[in-house]
C-alpha cells in the first residue's frame, strides 16, 4: 500500500470538546461536525461523541441524516436551516433544531405542514453581513414564528467575523447587537464559536458551538493550541520513498522553482495535492523527517513532494516523515502555505486512509 495515512486520535478529540465545556461551565454545546467532521470522519467523530455531546452542528439535510442514523436523540443544529421548502418535512422527521437565517425560510416555514414542530434558531446578522436577519427584522418575526404551530422553542443565535483576532472592534459591535435583542423572550441562545468560546465569556449564552478546537487546531494566530490545552486529532504521516544527490546549480521539481545552492540530499515524500496537501505551499515549509525538522524543496506535485535533507545526512528510504500532527501543528504548516489549520484539514481527499485511535 501507500505509505500515506492520516491517524485521527479520537480521544483528543473527546479532551477537545470536554475542554470547551470546562471554559463555560453549565452552558450545552454543538460540537460542530460539518464537512465530514473537518475531515476527519463525521462516524467516528459522533460515535466518539456520542456520550458526551449535547448536540451536533452539520452544514446540510444529507449531514444531519448521517448524524442521525448514528444517534437517535441528539439535538442537532442545521446551521443554515434547509435550502428549499421541501427540505422542511424531512428536517421535521429527523427532529432537528432548524437554524431560520432569512424572510423567506421564515415564510416556508410558516407556510408548512409538518408531522412536528421544530425547534427554530432565528439567525441575527449582527454584523458579518453573511447570513441572517437584521435586528429588526427579528423583532417583527419574532411574534409570528412564537405563535407559529410548526416552532416548539423559538430561540436566537448569531456568528462572530472577527473573535479570532482578540480586540477586534467589530467583536464588540456584534456582541451589543445581540445583546440589545434580550428583551425578547428567546428560549434559548447561542452565539460562540471555538475562539469566543475561548475568549469571550459574555458571549457564551446557553449554547456553545466549538468547532475547529474539537479537532486541535487553534483559532487564534498568536495562540498555539498547545498554549489553550488542545490536543491535535489528525496526524498525516507518510514516508521518504526515494533519496538523491543534487549538484549545486541543479533543480528539483515541476518548473525548476527550487535550484541547489550547494550539494543537497533531497527526499521525496508519499503525499501531494491530489492528498490534500497544498500545491501552493513554497519551499521552507515546514516537514518531519525521522522526527527532524526539514524543509520543503521544488513544486508539490500531484502524489510527491520534495524536501532538502541536506542537514539530515543519516535519514534514508523508508523514514517516516510526519506532514502535520502531534509533533509539527498543522497551524504553523498552514502559515507557511498562507492558509489556515481548517482548509488543510478538511481537504484531507478520500483516497488517504484514515487509522483510528480510540484511547
Amino acid at each position: 500500500m501507500r505509505p500515506l495515512v492520516a491517524t485521527i486520535d479520537l480521544a483528543a478529540i473527546v479532551h477537545n470538546y470536554r475542554l470547551a465545556k470546562r471554559c463555560a461551565p453549565g452552558r450545552q454545546a454543538f460540537a460542530v461536525v460539518k464537512a465530514n467532521a473537518y475531515g476527519h470522519g463525521v462516524r467516528e467523530v459522533v460515535s466518539a461523541l456520542h456520550d458526551e455531546a449535547d448536540g451536533f452542528a452539520v452544514a446540510s439535510l444529507e449531514e444531519a441524516a448521517e448524524v442521525r442514523a448514528m444517534h437517535g436523540e441528539a439535538r442537532i443544529l442545521l446551521l443554515e436551516g434547509c435550502f428549499a421548502a421541501a427540505e422542511l418535512p424531512m428536517a421535521a422527521h429527523l427532529g432537528l433544531d432548524l437554524v431560520i437565517q432569512g424572510a423567506e425560510q421564515a415564510e416556508a416555514l410558516l407556510a408548512a405542514e409538518l408531522p412536528r414542530a421544530l425547534n427554530v434558531w432565528l439567525k441575527l446578522d449582527s454584523g458579518m453581513h453573511r447570513l441572517g436577519l437584521s435586528a429588526d427584522e427579528v423583532r417583527r418575526q419574532f411574534p409570528c414564528l412564537r405563535a407559529a404551530a410548526q416552532v416548539a422553542e423559538l430561540n436566537l443565535m448569531s456568528h462572530f467575523a472577527c473573535a479570532d483576532e482578540r480586540g477586534h472592534s467589530l467583536t464588540e459591535v456584534q456582541l451589543e447587537s445581540f445583546l440589545d435583542l434580550l428583551d425578547l423572550d428567546f428560549d434559548q441562545r447561542s452565539l460562540a464559536n471555538s475562539a469566543a468560546l475561548l475568549m469571550i465569556p459574555a458571549a457564551h449564552m446557553d449554547w456553545l458551538r466549538p468547532g475547529i478546537m474539537l479537532y486541535g487546531a487553534s483559532p487564534f494566530a498568536d495562540l498555539s493550541a498547545a498554549e489553550l490545552g488542545l490536543r491535535p486529532a489528525m496526524s498525516l504521516s507518510g514516508e521518504l520513498i526515494a533519496v538523491r544527490e543534487v549538484a549545486p546549480g541543479e533543480s528539483v521539481g515541476y518548473g525548476a522553482s527550487w535550484v541547489a545552492e550547494r550539494p543537497s540530499r533531497i527526499g521525496t515524500v508519499s503525499c501531494g495535492y491530489a492528498d490534500g496537501y497544498p500545491r501552493h505551499a513554497p519551499n521552507g515549509t515546514p516537514v518531519l523527517v525521522a522526527g527532524q525538522r526539514a524543509a520543503l524543496a521544488g513544486r508539490v506535485s500531484m502524489d510527491m513532494l520534495t524536501v532538502d535533507l541536506s542537514d539530515l545526512p543519516e535519514t534514508a528510504v523508508g523514514d517516516a516523515v510526519e506532514l502535520w500532527g502531534a509533533n509539527l501543528p498543522v497551524d504553523e504548516v498552514a502559515r507557511a502555505a498562507g492558509t489556515i489549520g481548517y482548509e488543510l484539514l478538511t481537504k484531507v481527499t478520500a483516497r488517504v486512509p484514515r487509522r483510528y485511535l480510540s484511547g
